[in-house]
């Protein structure tokens, strides 16, 4: 079984990976970090792959893709993420933002070049920028929710897949500023400093579990992972598998282990309806 795709998913199928492969030890699972759109372009619509986990809806052109190729891929939404905005721990002069404010910081129009030129009060020292890939769907969702263009942004910026490596870099470097899943920055919370944000005129949201379930973090993000249905057809270890980490999405173990809302039951029911439709 192969599951390719999104980085932000990637330790949601890690662990129900893990957990499948323990009772089914006759079971090949290799799971790799592609980039929601990564995967899509390069593993899943090619056919190399059961599953493609993604952080953002799959595009039409990308459907369009796998009906080409003869691949009608089914939707199963298993989690919610609070995208974070963060900061050096040393960023003292900032504790939340806007969203507005955040676009304009990225934006590749206005690209401004200190902390200064956004707000004088801010430090007068250039940015070193850290955030998605251009293959991410963390990237999509950001460029077009935050920036106000899907796949618009300022070019000096250090992007990667490799959320880690976007969390090192921002708190190796006192100036530095980016953003990535909660769930990387609730498992590493001392490496760098997380910011409330706000839309303009509201008060600012502190990102957490209960904001992003209640809708009130303003950059709460639903999850996906998307399946191949001519495999699922013929493969039943597919089919138990499917079935199983959509129950395993709904369990606590997907907040208090790995950082994301939980699926809820009634999520769940209409996954697992999807799956015997499909079946």
């Amino acid at each position: 079984m192969r599951v390719s795709g999104s980085s932000t998913v990637f330790p949601v199928a890690q662990a129900v990976g893990r957990q499948f492969t323990d009772m089914h030890p006759e079971v090949s699972f290799d799971l790799s970090k592609d980039g929601s759109g990564g995967g899509f372009r390069n593993v899943f619509i090619p056919g190399d792959s059961d599953i493609n986990n993604a952080s953002r809806p799959i595009k039409d052109g990308e459907l369009q893709d796998c009906q080409d190729n003869g691949i009608d891929p089914i939707e199963f939404r298993i989690a919610q993420d609070a995208l974070t905005v963060v900061v050096n721990n040393n960023a003292d002069w900032v504790d939340e933002m806007s969203v507005s404010t955040v676009g304009e910081i990225w934006s590749p129009e206005s690209a401004p070049e200190t902390w200064a030129d956004v707000n004088s009060d801010w430090p007068d020292e250039e940015f070193e920028l850290f955030g998605a890939a251009t293959t991410s769907g963390t990237f999509d969702y950001f460029t077009e929710e935050v920036v106000g263009e899907e796949g618009a942004i300022r070019e000096d910026y250090e992007g990667t897949e490799r959320d880690d490596q976007i969390a090192a870099g921002v708190s190796g470097s006192e100036y530095a500023f980016g953003y990535l899943p909660f769930a990387y920055y609730v498992n590493n919370p001392d490496q760098v400093k997380a910011l409330a944000i706000s839309h303009e005129g509201d008060d600012a949201v502190e990102p957490s579990l209960e904001a992003a379930q209640s809708g009130e973090y303003p950059l709460a993000r639903p999850l996906f992972f998307y399946v191949n249905n001519n495999k699922l057809a013929e493969k039943p270890t597919l089919q138990e598998f499917v079935r199983y980490y959509v129950e395993q999405s709904g369990k606590d173990f997907i907040a208090s282990d790995i950082g994301y809302v939980p699926s809820s039951d009634d999520q769940v029911q209409s996954n697992l309806d999807t799956l015997e439709q499909n079946i």
